[in-house]
């Protein structure tokens, strides 16, 4: 992601929160691009990406209707590093791709904007880099699988499989920019949102200036 858009990632474990606090940062105006989202419609027609996936991985991984179930998928590429970086490898390209083209999109529409990435692996795909800053989301592992067994309605040991195929949350934390603890209740987290959000668009209000965009 070039510096030219200056782009934010937003990373944590699986159900860590994620998703709400991207939500708490839409409100304040800023442009959330959400990489699970764009993974879902590459593995939807017409996308070649989802003709290659089932060539990789084979019709099993199908329903009754002919669509690609993600939990068959995810039964499988959860419980195999080398296939999990198999997808990886089919899908993180393209969902590169299109968060750039978001990303300028947005960038033309308003210079001033806070553009997010909201990805699970930013730090495991070395991806880093390409932000201006990473804010990580943070609760408590036993939160974290309490929430990943109740949003995905999978079992105990489906729910520690899934968050051990992730860097684990502390080694996450300590690589943050910012860390967002959402181990509180939903204002606790929205108020620390907040703060890093106000961080957020003073960075990108400083940088705009600096480069003329903004008188």
């Amino acid at each position: 992601m070039s510096h030219r858009f200056p782009c934010f990632g937003l990373t944590g474990g699986v159900a860590s929160g994620k998703t709400t606090v991207a939500c708490f940062f839409a409100e304040r105006g800023a442009k959330v691009i959400d990489a699970d989202s764009i993974a879902h419609e590459l593995l939807r027609p017409p996308n070649p990406e989802r003709d290659h996936v089932i060539r990789q991985f084979g019709r099993q991984i199908l329903n009754a209707r002919g669509e690609i179930d993600r939990a068959k998928l995810g039964e499988i590429v959860f419980a195999d590093l080398g296939r999990r970086r198999e997808l990886e490898a089919i899908l993180h390209p393209r969902i590169i791709e299109r968060q750039e083209e978001a990303a300028e999109q947005y960038f033309r529409e308003n210079a001033q904007a806070v553009i997010l990435i909201e990805a699970a692996l930013i730090f495991e795909a070395g991806a880093a880099p390409r932000f201006r800053k990473v804010v990580v989301t943070w609760c408590t592992p036993q939160q974290q699988l309490e929430r990943l067994i109740a949003k995905a309605g999978i079992s105990r040991s489906a729910a520690e499989a899934r968050i051990a195929s992730q860097m684990p949350a502390e080694e996450k934390r300590c690589r943050a920019d910012y860390v967002i603890d959402c181990s509180g209740n939903l204002e606790e987290t929205r108020q620390r949102a907040d703060a890093v959000y106000s961080e957020l668009k003073r960075i990108v209000v400083e940088s705009r200036e600096k480069d003329g965009l903004i008188p």
